[in-house]
């Protein structure tokens, strides 16, 4: 494949991705009635992107320390456990019943008065960081997609240009996630 279909294709993919993501997490879209405890799911997420962090940290150890080898297999295994991770995010998101409020104790989907003041200025943090994490989260599939195919096809020049970029984003946006899932979770009804 040329380069021009590649780039189509991870375009295309990102649009899919986010658009369904978008769908999912801003309405209970498939409105499925089951009775399965989706506690272990944030959890288990936190948990994907505690690794992904720690292995793209080690595979930007090793390349800097010329292992090419070591390097490559600490990037395709978060790569894999990133598309575990996206492909149980959208699971999660179609089958819970909506969105956790951050600051809601009571889960009744208003933040009361109480709950407010209760959550204090702590908010603020957890909404920045909850925004930053979106936003990144959302730039970071097409960057990591062309990173990985720049260096799978051998255009490890092209690779290293994007990868500076891609690396302290990916970074960022999985940190970010274990972060706000341990500033949301005491607000889990489960």
């Amino acid at each position: 494949m040329n380069e021009k279909v590649i780039s189509r294709i991870i375009v295309v993919v990102t649009i899919i991705v986010l658009a369904v993501v978008a769908f999912l997490t801003q309405s209970s879209a498939l409105d499925i009635d089951h009775n399965l405890n989706l506690g272990f799911f944030p959890k288990f997420h936190a948990s994907i992107n505690t690794a992904v962090s720690l292995l793209i940290i080690i595979g930007v150890y090793f390349i800097k320390q010329k292992n090419v080898k070591v390097h490559r297999t600490m990037m395709l295994t978060a790569f894999l456990l990133s598309s575990i991770f996206l492909l149980s995010y959208i699971l999660y998101h179609s089958l819970s019943d909506g969105s956790i409020l951050y600051g809601d104790i009571n889960h009744d989907g208003i933040v009361d008065d109480i709950e407010l003041a209760s959550a204090g200025s702590l908010r603020y943090v957890y909404y920045f960081v909850l925004l930053t994490h979106i936003v990144c989260a959302a730039f970071i599939l097409p960057l990591i997609l062309f990173t990985f195919t720049r260096a799978l096809t051998g255009k490890i020049e092209q690779h290293k240009k994007i990868a500076k970029w891609t690396f302290p984003i990916w970074l960022y946006v999985s940190i970010t996630g274990v972060l706000v899932y341990f500033l949301i979770s005491p607000y889990y009804p489960y």
